[in-house]
């Protein structure tokens, strides 16, 4: 049983290296769009191609928090990760404890 408790523990440290990657991700996206960036840049396309997805949603679900021209989702989104970041990784790792 510990060798399932050791693939979660695992699996909690991945969860939460993609959360903060994510959030980095982000963060380059909102920096982006306060420029005139070139769109036909990969970086910018990889980074447009990655957050719109999850921004475009959330933005017709919460239309309130586009306002003017002030867009509030990445902060919405940044904050929904460290909820996930704050519950769902502690309750992996103190499940893999438990197993081991």
């Amino acid at each position: 049983m510990f060798v399932f408790g050791n693939f979660i523990a695992a699996l909690a440290t991945l969860i939460d290296l993609l959360l903060t990657a994510y959030i980095w991700v982000i963060i380059g996206r909102a920096i982006i769009s306060w420029v005139n960036a070139d769109p036909y840049n990969p970086i910018v396309r990889f980074l447009c191609e990655i957050t719109d997805p999850v921004l475009n949603q959330l933005r017709r679900r919460l239309p309130f928090l586009v306002m003017g021209g002030i867009d509030l989702t990445p902060m919405a989104v940044i904050a929904a990760i460290i909820f996930l970041q704050a519950f769902l990784v502690p309750t992996l790792r103190q499940l893999a404890v438990g197993l081991a």
